[in-house]
């Protein structure tokens, strides 16, 4: 057994600002004191049955739920046992019979600008109802039903939400890809969901260019029927959206739009178990397959909807844009589910934030009013190093809440974000969750919460989070260990498809031998401060051990950009026969750098100012990339070899620009 202090993260990085919400924003808001806070997540953890139970009353439910919860079988629980439910009837219907049938539900931007502006598309509740209804229709005229698996590779374009809230609709399962990855990430996804059917584009716009989609389709179809069990997809539904030509399978392959025209505009919905699987999104970590993370309805649902409400404190007029691909859990709980429950108006844009220009994003602010805005930290920090003037030239006036999701921030891109994209007078929720926990864990609720940059504050409502020890032993405040869930929630994962035994070990076994077995272990070390607040720091997989210290590399990364000279960073071990590892930061500066080396020593005796000297790099690199997906994810395992001199060997297929690499090769120790 591991000695408790031994695998203690020390926390090393000191941020003691704090801001308080605006008291005209808390006094609007929907929570607007701490006491409604505390006693509703008082509520939520003593007595979640009762608490929960009466949240779930809130969405229209085709049948009432007879039990709350069962735990009986954990990890494996059930929520709103007995009740049927429909997501997409959650989505739509429920607004039909208000007057939400005519409010807008969806304004879509498309990225190419012509002579006369951009492509706009904006759809109502009524409006989007009838194109997921035909939708729907026409899954169910090529024989798809409930229980069928879909996988979705799509731009983003309205039609990625619709095949959502379609397969929801008639009860097949989706099983969406997000449109950068490669024919073979695919195929894995087909194989192991046993796909039936393929819903995807002939390509989307990304920098001014068209990403074909359809052929990695067909590429992914013809290596899934190269397997000794063949193909399960029997249908490929296309949306001609950019024009580019594309293979055709006759019998499998059918055009959207030509089979929405045989269609009719109504669709009953499929009345689903509670804990029938809505959809499976594949995860995948550093080594092993892709895991099929599943999530079923009603939980999911009730989640979804009080997080959304809640954490971005939505308010009828409100104009909502959150920037995540349709591809990620983002896009699923916060671009289509928890919006559309709650009858928010949301912005979806397909393209590139520079593109064609680095203010994109902020003119799109600035043309249709948004007003919470959402994204994430990487994003904000390719905002800085593009330039204040970007954000300045537009009005953002209209903006009263900010949020941020993906990784922790960093203080300095956190105080960039509040100075000069909210202007000082919007409240930021840091927001802390994964594929796996459906819905937000740990943030700020924006009319309560005193926030500190770079800190997710607090758990949200049925949250019971703790930092505790290799034995499950509470820690105090102030010492870094690992993260954990002790108590059930609605949105939790119900599994790994079709393997159960991964599922029980990935996230349920960490502290089964201190008799804790249904402790929930997301990956991440943490450390509580005497506020309360939760500081996320990072996977436990990227904690360094510096000569016996266990060091996290978020808090060095934060210290390296609160430099003036550094817009973003990323840090990695590597091995050291005399301190085990040591540390290796990958460094982009905010502009031209005429002396290296002086840049380097300066940014060493900057950390050791920071944070302490055992934190000093041994190695910086200055580079102007880092190697990212399409959807701006740091892939540090292939800076770990970098830094360690090693082949690159694993997956590079989601990287944005695979040249990058032959660039940090090349770039070598500063």
């Amino acid at each position: 057994m591991s000695d408790p202090k031994s695998e203690s993260i020390e926390s090393v990085l000191a941020e003691n600002r704090s801001f308080h919400p605006p008291k005209s924003f808390a006094e609007a808001a929907r929570i607007g004191t701490r006491e409604t806070y505390e006693r509703m997540w008082s509520q939520s953890i003593d007595d979640p049955e009762r608490f929960w139970g009466r949240i779930a009353c809130e969405l229209p439910w085709l049948e009432p739920f007879d039990e709350v919860l069962d735990w009986s079988d954990a990890p494996v629980a059930k929520w709103f046992g007995g009740g049927k439910i429909n997501a997409s009837h959650v989505c739509l219907d429920q607004h039909l019979e208000t007057e939400r049938a005519d409010k807008v539900a969806l304004i879509f931007e498309g990225e190419p600008m012509g002579d006369g502006g951009p492509e706009i598309r904006t759809f109502t509740y009524a409006e989007l109802h009838g194109e997921v209804c035909r939708f729907a229709n026409v899954l169910k005229a090529r024989g798809i039903g409930k229980g069928d698996r879909v996988a979705i590779y799509m731009p983003m374009i309205p039609e990625a939400a619709m095949a959502m809230l379609a397969c929801a609709r008639i009860g097949a399962i989706h099983s969406v890809v997000f449109g950068g990855f490669s024919a073979t990430s695919l195929e894995d996804r087909i194989l192991d969901g046993g796909c039936k059917a393929v819903i995807t584009a002939d390509g989307g716009w990304r920098r001014g260019t068209v990403l074909p989609l359809k052929p990695a389709v067909d590429e992914a179809i013809a290596k899934c029927e190269a397997t000794e069990g063949g193909s399960p997809v029997e249908t490929v539904l296309c949306v001609q959206r950019c024009g580019n030509e594309v293979d055709w399978t006759e019998g499998r392959d059918f055009w959207l739009h030509d089979e929405l025209m045989e269609v009719s505009d109504e669709c009953e919905p499929e009345p689903m178990d509670s804990e029938d699987v809505l959809f499976l999104l594949y995860t995948s970590g550093s080594t092993g397959k892709p895991k099929g993370i599943v999530h079923t309805t009603g939980g999911y649902m009730v989640g979804a909807y009080l997080s959304t409400r809640f954490v971005f404190d939505l308010q009828e007029d409100d104009v909502y844009w959150c920037t995540a691909d349709i591809g990620w859990i983002t896009g699923h709980t916060y671009i289509v589910y928890g919006p559309l429950a709650n009858g928010a108006t949301m912005v979806m844009y397909e393209g590139a934030p520079n593109a064609p220009h680095e203010g994109r994003f902020w003119e799109i602010c600035e043309r249709h009013k948004v007003s919470v805005f959402y994204t994430a930290p990487t994003a904000i920090r390719a905002f800085m190093k593009w330039g204040d003037e970007h954000v300045e030239r537009y009005d953002l006036s209209s903006l009263r809440l900010l949020g941020t999701v993906g990784e922790p921030i960093n203080p300095a891109a956190w105080i960039w974000y509040r100075d000069k994209v909210g202007g000082g007078r919007c409240p930021i929720v840091d927001t802390w969750w994964q594929t796996e926990t459906g819905g937000i864990m740990i943030t700020p609720l924006p009319g309560v919460s005193a926030t500190k940059p770079g800190s997710a504050t607090q758990p949200f409502f049925g949250v019971d989070a703790a930092i505790v020890d290799e034995n499950g032993r509470e820690l105090p405040d102030g010492q870094g260990g690992l993260l954990a869930i002790r108590k059930p929630w609605p949105s939790m994962l119900r599994g790994i498809w079709g393997d159960e035994a991964r599922f029980r070990e990935t996230y349920w076994s960490k502290w089964e031998h201190a008799g804790k077995p249904h402790f929930y272990f997301p990956g991440d070390g943490a450390r509580k401060d005497p506020e309360g607040n939760f500081w996320i720091m990072g996977r436990v997989d990227d904690v360094l051990n510096v000569s016996g210290h266990r060091l996290s590399t978020m808090e060095i990364e934060s210290a390296l950009v609160s430099h003036p000279s550094v817009v973003e960073a990323a840090v990695v071990p590597r091995p050291d026969d005399l301190t085990g590892e040591a540390i290796v930061a990958f460094v982009i500066p905010t502009g031209s750098v005429e002396d290296v080396q002086a840049i380097v020593e300066e940014l060493r005796d900057h950390v050791a100012t920071e944070i302490g000297k055992l934190a000093r790099p041994a190695e910086i690199r200055i580079t102007t990339r880092l190697p990212k997906t399409r959807s701006g994810k740091i892939m540090r395992r292939l800076l770990r070899a970098i830094a360690a001199g090693d082949d690159v060997t694993q997956d590079t297929t989601t990287l944005e620009d695979p040249t990058i690499l032959d660039e940090l090769r090349a770039g070598g120790p500063a």
